[in-house]
């Protein structure tokens, strides 16, 4: 009775995250809230790498940006349709992120951190290289133009996006739940906590080190073509090392080792600097970080683990 009253709760929160903003927000609203399943995905893939995979990781930012130019430069020198694109910049960031999950067979801790970490600064420079900016724009970049909904559809670009990602994001979360939730989930996990019992059962370190790199880049990909369809524009300067920072406070924020904490810290990271603002035009800065160090005292194993442990709460009070 409980794990079914549990799963109509979820199917009445999911129906609600998506009903309510499509025909009760603004305009604005629903472009933050299309950001925050854009940059949720990225999260989750940083959460698959790090917080399950236990491979400390600072370049998600340079996937996100790969992803988004996948689908701008299919987009604008290719007329292919916006929909068509998510699929190809999963691809051609899961590609990378394999390619990427090489070095992370022998380098491990600080020495990985710092090889994403020039991922994450060379990327925004490679796009600005004169080789490529017949296809990036240079520093210019790229101008999208939103789609409309399709088969008639009464809803405004603002509306469909949301929509259409809230769709896209919700199948992937799926599937990240049920990847952790596999054999795989077990191998990564039994990595991250005794990766020398973990050869010695028979788990084949680089196989699923390197998987786990390739899956976290698919999902930072998704989320960066998400994103740009939804911005309508892209530059270098939107993905610069900050970028990458900025996932990594999503995740510390949501927690690290929850598939609902990539949700919390995409939330966190696109509206709580509008709220610092708000307190305090002057020093937002200040603001921010003051809140992100009272979010660490009260809950430093994320927003994800601090619910959990009140949900037991309640339950044990029954």
């Amino acid at each position: 009775m409980n794990a079914n009253l549990s799963r109509l709760l979820r199917a009445v929160f999911v129906v609600a995250a998506l009903l309510v903003p499509l025909f009760f927000a603004s305009g604005y609203q629903l472009f933050q809230l299309t950001l925050v399943v854009a940059y949720a995905l990225s999260v989750l893939g940083k959460n698959l790498v790090t917080g399950f995979g236990g491979q400390v990781s600072l370049g998600q930012g340079a996937f996100y940006a790969v992803g988004a130019y996948t689908a701008a430069i299919l987009m604008e020198h290719f007329d292919v349709p916006y929909w068509a694109t998510i699929p190809v910049a999963a691809v051609t960031t899961g590609m990378v992120g394999l390619a990427l999950g090489l070095p992370a067979l022998r380098l491990g801790g600080l020495y990985l951190a710092l090889v994403t970490f020039s991922m994450a600064v060379s990327v925004p420079q490679l796009l600005k290289y004169k080789l490529f900016e017949d296809w990036t724009g240079g520093v210019q970049g790229i101008v999208l133009l939103k789609p409309d909904a399709p088969f008639g559809l009464d809803l405004n670009p603002d509306q469909w996006l949301y929509l259409f990602s809230f769709v896209v994001g919700a199948a992937l979360f799926l599937a990240a739940n049920n990847l952790v939730r596999s054999r795989i989930g077990l191998a990564m996990r039994a990595i991250r906590d005794q990766p020398l019992a973990a050869e010695a059962m028979g788990v084949e370190l680089a196989r699923y080190k390197t998987l786990t790199f390739g899956v976290g880049a698919l999902f930072a990909g998704v989320g960066g073509a998400l994103g740009a369809i939804a911005v309508g524009f892209v530059s270098p300067d939107s993905f610069t090392i900050a970028l990458s920072l900025t996932l990594f406070v999503g995740m510390v924020i949501g927690g690290a080792s929850s598939i609902s904490g990539a949700i919390y810290g995409a939330v966190f990271i696109v509206f709580m600097p509008n709220l610092a603002e708000e307190i305090s035009k002057a020093v937002p800065g200040a603001i921010f970080g003051a809140i992100l160090i009272l979010f660490m005292f009260f809950a430093p194993g994320g927003i994800a683990s601090l619910l959990e442990a009140q949900l037991r709460r309640l339950r044990a009070a029954r």
